[in-house]
């Protein structure tokens, strides 16, 4: 295996500069299956039925507290990767660590805020407008959830491993990922809840 040692570590090999395209490619399919759930949730965000509209159940303080969480764990993803690029492997541990943290905070309130929502008596069955709300945000939170399981394995990989081409691949690879649930999340949060609660 020839290593490039002009490029970030990430980058030093072919195959790795393959598995980033492709894994490109992978998020340009991810915006297809989001922006097919944001159309069906924009077409079906006025019929209540009898249940429940946005101005009723949603919250600001939660929605706040989730937007606070997710987009701080973009920051520390981002400073995981800059202590990876300088070799500090004990810094890249401890960021990437804080980034996993905060996004199971994020699921914590997430999952308080669908038990909230079912006890006023909004369920996906209530109505069009919940079915379609329950969808789009448990499928954001189901990537949230694959990325704790799938950080915790890299980082389990880097202690044992250290910086080798393939842990700084993957570990460059989940930064995008969680970089694109962050975006996923502000489009959320703009067009679900700030639109929901006027």
């Amino acid at each position: 295996m020839k290593i490039d040692h002009s490029v970030p570590l990430e980058y030093s090999t072919e195959e790795n500069k393959l598995k980033i395209l492709g894994f490109w490619i992978f998020l340009g399919a991810e915006i297809a299956l989001f922006s097919t759930l944001f159309a069906v949730y924009f077409t079906l965000e006025n019929r209540f039925a009898s249940g429940p509209n946005g101005q009723e159940i949603f919250q600001l303080p939660p929605v706040m507290l989730e937007t606070i969480l997710l987009l701080s764990s973009s920051f520390t993803i981002g400073l995981a990767i800059h202590a990876m690029r300088l070799g500090y492997k004990k810094a890249m541990m401890t960021f990437f660590s804080i980034t996993l943290l905060l996004g199971l905070g994020f699921l914590g309130v997430e999952i308080f805020e669908f038990v909230t929502y079912v006890h006023e008596g909004a369920t996906m069955q209530t109505s069009a407008f919940l079915s379609a709300l329950f969808t789009l945000l448990g499928t954001h939170g189901a990537h949230v959830t694959f990325g704790l399981f799938w950080g915790t394995a890299i980082l389990l990989q880097i202690k044992k491993q250290g910086f080798v081409p393939e842990t700084a691949n993957k570990s460059f690879i989940f930064s995008l990922y969680w970089h694109f649930l962050d975006v996923v999340w502000i489009f959320i949060f703009s067009f679900v809840y700030l639109k929901g609660m006027m």
